[in-house]
């Protein structure tokens, strides 16, 4: 079998289920994304980010989103590429917000009740009870339903960056990640927060 006919039976396997699979389908048609990736990083991203953490980050959220990629081998590489594509695209945005933060999005040394409003506020949702107590209790109860729900290296730069008020820096220390790495994952980590919060409480809008 040629290489063609080998990813696309990996491919088979990987939305099967096959987890095995899909790793060995990855480290195959990942050389390709990073060669369409790695010029993409802009020389003042490269303080903080390299193509590693792009990839790593990729491969992660490709494992923990297969079941969600309909379609055929191109399209798989495609679907790779443009979540590196927006990993690049987000490490760069959170590096730069990170030099100017907004103490609403950032409650360094706040209370619990604060830093939690912050990172429902930060991900685009809005509490809609008018009781701030309800909204303390629903948004506590809400997040540890809804973090439970991420993979686990999301939910602790969650718990690191956003509630703990730790710096990226310092977070990729804890985790044993670069800096640019953790940018990514934040991102990440927010956007599937983002997902599965709404359904959580009859409390939240959560906007796209």
């Amino acid at each position: 079998m040629d290489q063609d006919g080998l990813e696309r039976a990996l491919l088979a396997k990987a939305l099967d289920g096959d987890q095995a699979s899909l790793v060995e389908l990855l480290e195959s048609v990942g050389p390709r994304v990073r060669g369409r990736i790695d010029p993409k990083i802009g020389r003042h991203l490269r303080i903080t980010v390299d193509v590693d953490d792009v990839m790593q980050v990729t491969y992660l959220e490709a494992v923990t989103r297969i079941d969600s990629f309909e379609g055929d081998l191109p399209g798989f590489v495609a679907w790779l590429t443009r979540i590196a594509e927006n990993n690049v695209i987000d490490a760069g945005r959170m590096a730069e917000a990170a030099k100017r933060p907004n103490p609403r999005n950032r409650v360094t040394g706040g209370s619990n009740a604060e830093s939690m409003v912050a990172l429902v506020e930060a991900i685009g949702a809005t509490v809609t009870t008018p009781s701030k107590v309800a909204a303390a209790n629903e948004i506590g109860g809400a997040l540890e339903r809804s973090l439970a729900k991420l993979p686990e290296v999301y939910a602790r730069v969650i718990r690191l960056y956003d509630l703990k008020g730790m710096n990226a820096a310092s977070v990729g220390q804890e985790l044993g990640k670069s800096e640019g790495a953790v940018y990514m994952l934040r991102a990440r980590a927010h956007d599937r927060l983002r997902d599965v919060l709404g359904s959580e409480s009859q409390f939240f809008t959560v906007h796209g």
